[in-house]
């Protein structure tokens, strides 16, 4: 495995909520650098995380820490799918429901 890679990837909602998969932390850098608010404090710190790690000041899995944050603060993340389903097959099962 790259250096940069993420042990696990980070799905996040873009543009028209298409969900894309960030699975290392130059994917990750670019989404950033992509970001519509370039002042945006979350945004740099992100920045920094993914920088130091791709220079090898620390480790992509901190990065990633950061980059979840970011992702987070800004109501990116994707729904996990597991959940989603469970989430249908009850609602599907459930009685008083419809």
């Amino acid at each position: 495995m790259k250096p940069d890679m993420f042990e696990k990837p980070v799905t996040i909602l873009l543009g028209l909520g298409v969900p894309t998969e960030v699975n290392s932390v130059m994917r990750a850098y670019q989404i950033l650098m992509d970001w519509r608010n370039p002042t945006d404090p979350a945004r740099e710190l992100a920045l920094k995380a993914c920088r130091a790690a791709l220079s090898g000041d620390i480790e992509a899995h901190t990065a990633r820490a950061v980059f979840v944050t970011f992702a987070e603060k800004h109501d990116l993340l994707a729904p996990e799918t597991g959940i989603l389903v469970a989430q249908r097959s009850k609602r599907h099962s459930d009685p008083h429901s419809r």
